[in-house]
């Protein structure tokens, strides 16, 4: 088990906690985490890209031209991929571009976030923040007290003023444990966890394995 040091918010120990290794100490595959990263990437693309084929254009119903004796190429309509203005052959359409990935590779992926960031000592457990007032400034002493440049920050779902205070600093992202993903967490160099939130994240990757097991 990792035994991990809590700071205060002005970087000075407060402690220690424990980390859960069936959560936090997980192998990491690169080829899981390219997947999941893949599939939340393609589930923000719009796919409302569209463009006329020759059944989605009007007219050209008549044949330009007679079929022989006039000393050009054979046409059968105006609306031919080959003329000017004429219809797109094989053009996009508008598709979904999202794919399905099982829940249980959701979840290891996340454990494998996770776990990277354990293992590059860039996992921060802070163990509170709090600000005068929801305001920017305040948070950002908080960000220079430790250390964060780009930086991912956990907090609980209820932490209203947290999140507003952050919003506005750059290369700083304020999430509650619900909303915690792959994508977010190597997108960002640091992972800061609040206290109070360790033990929500482990129970949401950890609760399911443990149901699952018991049902066998």
């Amino acid at each position: 088990m990792a035994q991990v040091t809590v700071f205060d918010q002005e970087k000075k120990e407060a402690g220690s906690i424990t980390l859960a290794p069936e959560v936090f100490e997980v192998p990491v595959r690169v080829e899981i985490l390219h997947l999941v990263v893949r599939s939340i990437r393609a589930s923000w693309r719009a796919g409302t890209h569209s463009t006329l084929n020759r059944a989605s254009m009007k007219g050209g119903g008549a044949k330009p031209w007679r079929q022989k004796g006039v000393g050009r190429a054979r046409a059968g309509t105006s609306l031919s991929p080959i003329w000017v203005g004429g219809a797109v052959a094989f053009g996009p359409k508008p598709r979904d571009y999202g794919f399905k990935v099982n829940k249980k590779v959701r979840r290891l992926a996340l454990k494998m976030a996770l776990s990277s960031r354990l293992a590059g000592e860039k996992l921060l457990v802070v163990k509170d923040i709090a600000l005068p007032e929801a305001k920017t400034k305040h948070f950002a002493k908080v960000k220079n007290d430790l250390g964060l440049k780009k930086a991912l920050v956990v907090v609980p779902a209820e932490a209203h003023a947290l999140m507003l205070s952050a919003r506005n600093i750059p290369g700083l992202t304020v999430i509650a444990p619900e909303q915690l993903n792959v994508y977010d967490i190597l997108k960002h160099g640091q992972l800061v966890l609040l206290e109070s939130v360790v033990g929500s994240v482990t129970d949401r990757l950890s609760g399911a394995d443990r149901d699952a097991a018991s049902a066998e």
